[in-house]
This record gives C-alpha cells, structure tokens and sequence, in this order.
C-alpha cells in the first residue's frame, strides 16, 4: 500500500504526491517502475487482453507483487484507497475509441478514487496529455524506449524518422549528445510537466484539446468522454474561477456548458417580471462592465428581466453573469455562428421560454444571435418583438427604441439572491425582510442586523452563513461523526454526504459536537468511495 495524497483535480485528472520505493514523489511521472518495484521483472508472459471475456479472465488471472494491484474491465482484485492500480495493455485501447472510453468509465466505477493509476509501456510524447485526462497518473519508458529502438524520434506532434533529430527541432541533452534515447524520454517528461502545468491551472481540457487535433482516436477519445456526462459531471468542480477556453466544436458538448444551461433551464427561478430583453453578450466579463451593457441598463432603466444570448453557454441570466463560466469564458469572435451552435442555442433559448413563460420578449439582437433567438422563439411558440431594425444594437437608434419598448413598464427588483440560490443549491429562500449592502459584486445579504449571505465576486455563488443555511432546507449538507473538527474535514470522518455536492460548492457540515461552514474539496461520491483526502474546506466553525 502506498501513500496517496491528491493536491489537486481536474476532471479525471490529478496531481499530487505518493510514496513509490520508499521515497515521495510528485505525480503525473515517467518513472523506471522495474527499478522501483524489481518484483516486476518476475513477472512474465501474464498480461490479459483488454477485449477478453470475463470466463477468460477469471481462469488465467496473474498474480502481480505488491504494491501493484492488477484490474481489468471484467475482473479486479478488488484494489483498496492508497493502492498502485496497474491496466496493462492499455496501450491497445487506442485502437478503438469507444472500447477506450467503455473500459475507462467500467474501471472508474469499480476502483477507488483515491489511487494511483499506471498505465504501463503505454505513454509518448504524443499521447500522455490523453491519458492524463482519462486520470492516468504513473507511466514507465518502455514505449518510448521501443520507438528507440526503431529508429523513431518522439514529439508531442508525433513520431519522426531519426534524421529529424538533425534537423535543430530540438536541443535537449540527448539532441546535442545524438542519443535517441535520452531525448525520447527527455520528450516525454518535458510532455508531463506540461501536462502537470494545466492541471494546475484548472486548463487541461484547453491543453489537451490542442494537443489531440493530430490524432483521430484522441479526438474521438475525448467527443465520447463527454458524452459520459454522469461520469465527468461528478469529476469536474462546480465553479472555478480561471479562464474558460472555448476554442472548439467541442465545447459545446463540454460538461461545464452543459451543466451550467441545464441548471438555468431546469433549476434556475427568475424574478417575477413579465418582460424579458434578451441582450448580447460582451467580449468583457461580467457582461455588466462592459460598455455596451452600460448603455443597455441606461436603455432598460430596471423594467425588464435581462437575458444574455452567447456562445457556448446558450442564455445567461443578469443575475448569473458572475457564475462560472459565464464570467470566465473566452471565445473566438467572429460573427459566424455555425449550424451546431444555432441548434444548441437555439435549443436552450426555446426550452427556457417554454419553462418560464414573458408577456413579452423583446430581442435587442442583430446578426446571428438574432437568428438563434428567433428560432429558440419559434420552439417555444412565441413572438419577438424587434428593437434594433438592422442597426448595431449600441446605436442610438437601437437603444431610443429599446427605451420606448419598455415604455409604461414598471421598473422591477433584480433578485441576486434568489436567482443564484436557485442555481446553486435548487431551492430558493424566503427574502422578504432582507436586504443587501456593498457595491456589487462585494455584496451582503442581511436581516436586521444579521447577516445571512454573502455573494463571492470571483465565483458568483453565494456563501451561506450558519443563520442563512437555516432558510435553505437540508441541502448541500455533509454529516460527520462525534468529533471536534481542528481544521478542515478530512475524508474518515464524513458518515454522509448529499449527492449533489460537487468540488467547489458551498456546504453545511453537521455533527454531534459541531456544524460547519465551507466549500466541498471533493464531490460526495468520492468523499463516500475515498479513504484519505480533505473532504470540506472549513471557513468557520462552531460547537453545538
């Protein structure tokens, strides 16, 4: 059994450290494991295919020395939380995708969060940013020591003939001492700091988007990734606050997108208003700092319910202009909006109409994303109505329009708190009697003199104080065990966890001696399937 300790998440991915032949390192790596763990070269001839059955595996099942726990789709040892994980042939899953991605979610569903993954004689240069996403965190030389010994030189880009290593490409020690060797695994380790980089900076996807376009089978690896949303949704963080790249088709289909358009069609309450401007969006973010969105409140003066229409994220509430990635995302402008994108929008714009029924709509549009908010109107059955006449919506003429649309509108209370708690937690809390102070985003929501609430200006949330929670229900609440916390919550003491918190989210802890407030370090699935690791992240605490 090895020590485990994740520092830090990024989908399936991580990094952190462990205890590897006595010594602790930092992972993802490229290590010699024959050298750390010798017992290994004992061990000959027992690999099972990836494809055989489970009659197959059952009868002809290796034993591997410890600390490697051997697992397969259809067989496992049945590892345990700080245990080496080890799939070999995992290289071979790269010849079809859809076995790649059906093996993987089989394996995670059955091993334990909190262990290292190895991947033997399976990383290159060219494929470790993939099996870092997939949540591959420990590989060894040997396919790189392989293309060695066929002449290969090994680049992010792909595999070479030898002759490139002449070509000045590179200057590594092995370039300049004309070893191929050395500098095929000098390349993958470079690749795997990279790769560590990213997952730092909460990037991986953008990074491993742009490494993946040379390849086929990672392009599908990745389309059919997201296509197991249960699977990634739970992985990924509810909000973060760094920069959402979306860059590619793919980002639509990217589980950030869809869980963030999915909460505002289905969980999202907005303020009582009976008409809705729907608005474009704004290269800078929040939407409301912007130039054109100063001129669009000046036009609208509070008499409607604003609705931003945007690529990738669909339609983005005002009251939602903070939340990650609605503040965070960045997107190429170039005034096309593909057929994919028109469908997606479109899609989202109409299934919100259908959900929240206006009086009136009114569309403060022009190019494309008026097109897609005139047929998300058509699926849901309504009439727009038009403010902008084929002007660019920051004319003068557009906005004196816009301004007599709402004329004899009554201006409305725009509901922060209630929007972004129906968003966040599902539910909404009594307001009547509240009130906020600050200058937005550095808000308060109080009553009389108690404070309830607080809205994080880098993530949009709201953080609950111990009084607020008491007008949120049982949600969002993780149950610890007769103890007095000294510090965050650590994995052995939670007895019980609400299946919706995901990293990232604001929680309650409750226990005999103490409730707590925080933010989720882990999603409650891991929390209940991992044996070490920080669960909550405690920001005050007090006994009961």
């Amino acid at each position: 059994m090895t020590g485990v300790d994740i520092k830090k998440r990024d989908g399936l991915a991580r990094s952190g450290t462990c205890t590897l032949g006595g010594s602790i390192v930092k992972f993802p790596l490229a290590v010699v494991t024959t050298e750390l763990f010798p017992a290994l070269n004992a061990v000959k001839l027992a690999n099972i295919p990836l494809s055989a059955d489970e009659k197959f595996t059952s009868r002809y099942w290796p034993k591997y020395p410890s600390p490697m726990v051997c697992v397969h789709p259809f067989h496992t040892q049945g590892p345990i939380s700080g245990d080496i994980v080890m799939v070999p042939g995992w290289h071979t899953a790269f010849r079809n995708p859809r076995l790649y991605v059906s093996w993987l979610k089989t394996l995670k569903t059955r091993v334990p969060p909190d262990t290292l993954w190895y991947a033997p004689a399976s990383a290159l240069p060219s494929n470790v940013h993939i099996l870092c996403y997939s949540g591959f965190d420990l590989f060894d030389f040997t396919a790189c020591d392989l293309a060695s010994v066929t002449k290969k030189f090994l680049l992010p880009e792909g595999e070479f003939g030898r002759e490139m290593m002449e070509s000045g490409i590179c200057s590594c020690d092995g370039c300049r001492a004309g070893d191929l060797k050395v500098h095929n695994r000098l390349a993958l380790v470079r690749e795997i700091g990279l790769v560590s980089a990213f997952i730092a900076g909460s990037q991986l996807r953008e990074f491993a988007e742009s490494r993946c376009r040379l390849r086929a089978e990672h392009v599908a690896v990745m389309r059919l990734l997201d296509a197991e949303f249960s699977m990634l949704e739970q992985a990924l963080p509810i909000v973060r606050n760094t920069r959402f790249g979306a860059m590619s088709g793919e980002t639509l289909n990217r589980v950030e997108v869809r869980r963030f358009a999915s909460r505002v069609v289905g969980r999202y309450v907005p303020p009582p208003a009976d008409t809705a401007v729907l608005l474009p969006c704004s290269a800078r973010k929040p939407y409301s700092s912007s130039q054109s969105h100063r001129k669009y409140a000046e036009a609208i003066q509070g008499r409607a319910h604003e609705l931003i229409v945007t690529s990738p994220l669909g339609l983005v509430p005002r009251e939602l202009e903070l939340v990650y990635p609605a503040a965070h995302y960045d997107v190429p402008v170039t005034g096309y909006w593909d057929r994919e994108e028109q469908a997606f929008i479109s899609g989202i714009i109409g299934q919100y109409l259908i959900a929240h029924p206006y009086r009136r709509v009114i569309a403060h549009l022009e190019g494309g994303a008026l097109e897609v908010a005139k047929a998300g109107a058509r699926l849901a059955g309504i009439e727009l109505e038009y403010t902008t006449d084929g002007r660019r919506t920051t004319d003068p003429v557009s906005l004196r329009s816009l301004d007599s649309a709402l004329s004899g509108n009554r201006r409305m209370r725009q509901d922060i708190l209630s929007g972004t708690c129906s968003w966040q937690f599902g539910t909404v809390p009594e307001t009547t009697g509240i009130t906020f102070r600050g200058r937005y985003p550095a808000i308060r929501f109080e009553k009389g003199r108690v404070q309830l609430f607080s809205l994080d200006g880098s993530t949009g949330l709201i953080r609950p104080t111990f009084e607020g929670w008491k007008l949120l229900g049982d949600c969002y609440q993780v149950s610890i065990g007769d103890f007095l916390p000294q510090g965050d919550i650590l994995v052995p003491g939670v007895t019980g966890a609400d299946p919706a918190i995901r990293e990232g989210d604001e929680v309650l802890v409750q226990g005999p001696q103490v409730i707590a407030t925080g933010r989720a370090a882990m999603s409650a699935e891991e929390m209940k399937r991992s044996r070490h690791g920080i669960a909550v992240r405690v920001r005050k605490i007090k006994r009961v």
